[in-house]
């Protein structure tokens, strides 16, 4: 969990990157944005492409070289030490990826890394809807389904760095499957391909039409929602969190299927394991990752850190 770090302290980089897009935040020591970008991931994203394109929006961002130090965000595990990305399943040929060895003699800066839920997590934790909490889930909600675990007020990664992956946990076995490996995972019923499968239209307009009322756009929602609610079920029987934070594109239509994600949770789960439980969506939206790998940046290679 965030916690408080000297100053004077230099300015920080922090990149998520995505399956269709990059974005890139510089911040001051206390996490006030000062600027920030947008650019597309290349197509395909392999990795030379994608550390090219990352080396060009940071020095982009960063002209004057204010920040020295870079946390990228990616969607998959990493190594414990934060510099080689394990495995990214949506994204093509990212297997033991060094990315932190690739770009470090490019920009000149020092570069770490972390699977992006778990800084959308720090990030909330540090100035969002985390803060002050101790045993946090948050889900991401969008090409794919990540997450990140905070318990006892430390981030959870397991021994190798892959732990706590739920968007990878079975939902159903006979269900669609995943890249991973797995059949019917939760990622394969609740993310953006996964919402495809219950409606043609884009989360955008279902969202519009739900807003407006519309009776078949409301029931699509409520379909989504009881699968969330179900996988959601299990991983509140192992974590018991206080706190379960929705983020990623799809949660900006949370107040449309949280009822039914409720139910679900209501009927599935003892009282006493999710005894105190709030459910909400991120307070930070898409920016939190951003926020969250700078933070890792710091925490690494700030005072105190660990080289």
């Amino acid at each position: 969990m965030p916690v408080s770090i000297p100053r004077p302290l230099p300015q920080l980089i922090g990149v998520d990157l995505g399956g269709t897009a990059i974005k890139f935040g510089r911040f001051d020591g206390s996490g006030r944005t000062v600027a920030e970008l947008e650019l597309p991931t290349p197509q395909p994203a392999m990795p030379g492409a994608v550390s090219m394109a990352i080396a060009a929006g940071v020095e982009q961002l960063d002209p004057d070289r204010l920040a020295p130090w870079v946390g990228i965000g990616l969607p998959g595990p990493t190594d414990r030490g934060g510099r080689v990305s394990r495995i990214a399943i949506n994204l093509e040929g990212w297997r033991e990826v060094p990315l932190a060895a690739w770009l470090e003699p490019r920009l000149g800066r020092r570069v770490t890394l972390a699977n992006d839920a778990n800084c959308a997590l720090l990030g909330e934790a540090w100035q969002g809807a985390a803060r002050g909490e101790a045993n946090v889930l948050l889900l991401t909600l969008g090409t794919g389904v990540g997450g990140g675990v905070l318990i006892e007020g430390k981030l959870f990664t397991g021994p190798n760095g892959a732990a706590a992956e739920p968007g990878l946990i079975g939902v159903d076995p006979e269900g669609p499957p995943c890249r991973s490996g797995n059949r019917g995972s939760l990622e394969q019923f609740c993310s953006i391909a996964g919402l495809g499968r219950l409606s043609p239209l884009d989360p955008e307009e279902l969202d519009r039409r739900a807003e407006a009322g519309d009776p078949e756009a409301l029931e699509v929602w409520r379909r989504y929602g009881r699968f969330l609610g179900i996988g959601l079920s299990s991983l509140l029987y192992v974590l018991t969190p206080e706190l379960v934070l929705l983020g990623g594109g799809l949660s900006g239509a949370s107040r449309h299927f949280l009822p039914a994600v409720w139910a679900e949770v209501e009927q599935r789960v003892l009282a006493v394991s999710r005894e105190g439980l709030r459910l909400e969506p991120c307070a930070l939206g898409n920016g939190a990752g951003r926020l969250g790998a700078a933070w890792l940046a710091l925490e690494r290679f700030g005072p105190g850190g660990l080289g």
